[in-house]
């Protein structure tokens, strides 16, 4: 790059939208003009070229991925940010794809996508061309930050056939997460075979994923093609990888090397074509350090992570799966779809899902028969979803809290009046969840607190939550 000033496009149908971004770009002092249409920008690229684009994906006439893959062959230097409102796992794998530097959901951090310009101007992030492949994986849905954060490493990793390494706790769907690494993939018209580890007795899993010869062990009455040999150019999805026994451990490790392997009772090797990705929701760093887990097969296996957010870091997107999974539920059920009412979303909303998303599909089932009318009311949700009853525990074991920190300030002979301790402890609660609620939207949190924008504004600069 010269020394002269950067100099940025943006593309968006939103007034308001190209407004904030000329401005804090001229504000960064780079030079920035906005175009309302794709068609507009095409015109006017003939003719000059910027530093960096920054685009919309869905505007009138030509959409921002159309627009990816004109530039792509006229352009293809150009780094390119694509910006969007519809935020989800196709949005963003076609983005990557169409050769996107980065895929920024609505709404950002407008210091966020300057610090993104420049490191866009920096560096090009085209990624190898591509066709966007059908998905079946309607249900890996978020606009949770956290969940962005995966879409955006499935789509960085679209055009690639490395080993992934998919942690998180149970039930937050890691196998969606593989799936859909393999359907967006160079491998897609090839099997996708899944394995639970753990799911299979410990003298049976050599066998499984590497078959075995007739007459290799008692009751092998015929020869058996194993998960390896099924997965032959595509990919084979090993979960609970952490509870795989040491000799196992050590000839899954020769496989992932060496791309061959003998099956049980077997005399010849067999080469396969296989893209491993491994799932667990223990600690493997830890076990390595305990020695239950190789060290050498951990680095082989952590070529790329991805990490899948439990439920209650995500807690904005309860409301888009349970409307989802009810939909999935009354199919499944044969029965009239159910709508829900805004307080008992709330307590589902607030309840912790220790299940994850698996508890919350369950739970969309299990109220889908019980619920007696066509709307879930608050009255509907049980106890241990964190209904009625258990909300009112919560409430009596928040103010007994208060009551005995209050009691312990006083016995302690503390200076500072109990309201000038407390009250700012107690704004800044209500503040994190009314912004967590309204995923970071300040005129709709403002609402949820009875406030202004404005003091809400002023309230998070006093309390140091800019």
């Amino acid at each position: 790059m010269s020394a002269n000033p950067l100099t940025v496009w943006v593309v968006d149908d939103d007034q308001s939208v190209r407004w904030v971004l000329e401005k804090a770009l001229r504000q960064a002092e780079m030079h920035a003009k906005s175009f309302e249409r794709a068609e507009h920008l095409l015109e006017a690229i003939d003719h000059d070229t910027p530093d960096v684009l920054i685009t919309d994906v869905r505007m009138p006439g030509m959409s921002g991925i159309a627009l990816l893959e004109r530039l792509r062959e006229s352009r293809p230097d150009l780094p390119i940010i694509v910006i969007t409102a519809h935020s989800d796992l196709e949005n963003a794998v076609a983005a990557y794809k169409g050769g996107a530097f980065e895929y920024l959901p609505k709404p950002f951090d407008i210091d966020e996508a300057i610090d993104l310009v420049r490191k866009a101007a920096r560096k090009n992030g085209n990624l190898a061309p591509g066709s966007l492949p059908e998905t079946t994986i309607p249900s890996l849905i978020g606009q949770a930050p956290a969940m962005q954060e995966v879409f955006r490493s499935i789509g960085r990793l679209a055009g690639s056939s490395m080993t992934v390494l998919i942690t998180g706790e149970s039930g937050t769907g890691k196998e969606l997460v593989a799936r859909a690494l393999h359907e967006h993939s160079p491998r897609a018209s090839k099997p996708f075979v899944a394995l639970n580890t753990s799911a299979i007795a410990a003298e049976l899993l050599e066998s499984e994923l590497f078959g075995h010869e007739r007459g290799a062990f008692t009751g092998a009455d015929s020869r058996r093609i194993g998960r390896f040999e099924q997965a032959d150019g595509g990919t084979l999805f090993l979960d609970e990888i952490g509870d795989m026994s040491p000799a196992l451990q050590t000839r899954l490790l020769r496989v992932l090397a060496e791309s061959e392997f003998y099956r049980v009772g077997g005399q010849a090797s067999i080469k396969v074509d296989v893209r491993v990705i491994a799932a667990t929701n223990q600690d493997l760093a830890r076990a390595v350090k305990e020695s239950r887990f190789r060290e050498d097969l951990y680095h082989r296996l952590n070529v790329m992570r991805i990490n899948t957010p439990p439920l209650r870091q995500r807690r904005a997107d309860i409301p888009l799966l349970i409307g989802h999974y009810l939909t999935e539920a009354a199919k499944e059920l044969d029965a009239p779809a159910k709508s829900i009412d805004s307080e008992a979303l709330e307590v589902l909303q607030s309840y912790d899902w220790p299940g994850n998303v698996r508890q919350l599909v369950n739970a969309t089932r299990r109220l889908t028969v019980t619920a007696p009318g066509s709307v879930i009311t608050a009255a509907d949700i049980p106890n241990d979803l964190g209904g009625r009853e258990s909300s009112q525990r919560a409430v009596a074991d928040w103010t007994r809290s208060l009551s005995a920190w209050a009691e312990l300030q006083l016995k302690t002979g503390e200076d500072a009046p109990l309201l000038d301790t407390a009250l700012p402890e107690f704004e800044k609660a209500l503040i994190r969840t009314a912004m967590s609620q309204t995923n970071g939207h300040r005129q709709e949190a403002a609402k949820l607190l009875g406030w202004g924008r404005n003091t809400l504004a002023r309230k998070m600069k006093a309390l140091h939550l800019d």
